[in-house]
């Protein structure tokens, strides 16, 4: 009997770097354990969808998925567009058992990936000194999705011992831009932007024009395809695995 399918699902977006983003990152999966079946799919904006990754695996003959969404927060997405998704497939194939893990989510482990990609833009934009961080999210109307990221910037302040403001590019203040000004008016001159998205794309792209144009002297990439990344997705397809196991 094979095991369940791995899907993992994206949200999606026009820019071409994001879902090359998500290939190359379901690419590590797929390298850490080639003995499963994998596939990305894509809520919206990017190709393949969801029904369409669905379709190829029933015609494959997998009768068991486990569906990871690859969301940092749990908003809008991950309450209703993944079940929404996941009940359309159900009903279109009968028969077919769809597992949905909890989300990629914020793992205190991905400190390790927000250092890595923020080290290699401050090697970049030559910077030695730093006095504060900002940490930069999509951002969301759910109030509890910011303060999880809120949560994930007081550990990293903690863990560099400066002060880290969390911001947002959509849905909640303060924006990219605002944080470095508050930082600059209380006389801190050396300001970086960690860009805690998946991928890069719109959000990302304007949360670091806000933040260079207040004055951040450097602002770090998406955390992208990093094996810690792949890790985890592992990890929640195994307690979902798990799950589809008949008691």
């Amino acid at each position: 009997m094979a095991a369940p399918a791995l899907v993992a699902l994206a949200h999606g977006s026009r820019d071409p770097r994001s879902a090359a983003t998500i290939t190359a990152l379901v690419d590590e999966v797929r390298a850490m354990r080639p003995d499963l079946r994998i596939e990305k799919a894509f809520l919206e904006l990017a190709k393949p969808s969801f029904q369409t990754v669905v379709d190829r695996l029933v015609k494959a003959g997998y009768d068991e998925i486990v569906v990871v969404p690859l969301l940092l927060t749990e908003a809008y997405h991950a309450k209703v567009d993944v079940p929404r998704a996941v009940a359309e497939a159900t009903a279109r194939h009968e028969g077919l058992r769809i597992r949905t893990t909890s989300i990629l989510g914020l793992e205190a482990c991905f400190l390790e990936v927000l250092d890595v990609r923020m080290r290699d833009a401050l090697r970049a934009a030559r910077v030695r000194e730093l006095d504060a961080l900002v940490l930069a999210a999509a951002g969301s109307s759910d109030a509890l999705a910011n303060q999880t990221v809120a949560r994930l910037a007081r550990v990293w302040g903690q863990r560099h011992k400066l002060p880290v403001s969390a911001a947002f590019a959509s849905a909640a203040p303060p924006a990219a831009g605002e944080a470095v000004r508050a930082f600059r008016a209380e006389g801190r001159r050396h300001i970086a932007v960690a860009s805690l998205f998946l991928a890069p794309g719109f959000l990302p792209d304007r949360a670091a024009e806000l933040a260079l144009e207040a004055g951040a002297i450097a602002v770090s990439d998406p955390l992208g395809a990093h094996p810690e990344l792949a890790r985890i997705i592992l990890a929640r397809y195994a307690v979902g695995a798990v799950e589809l196991v008949p008691v």
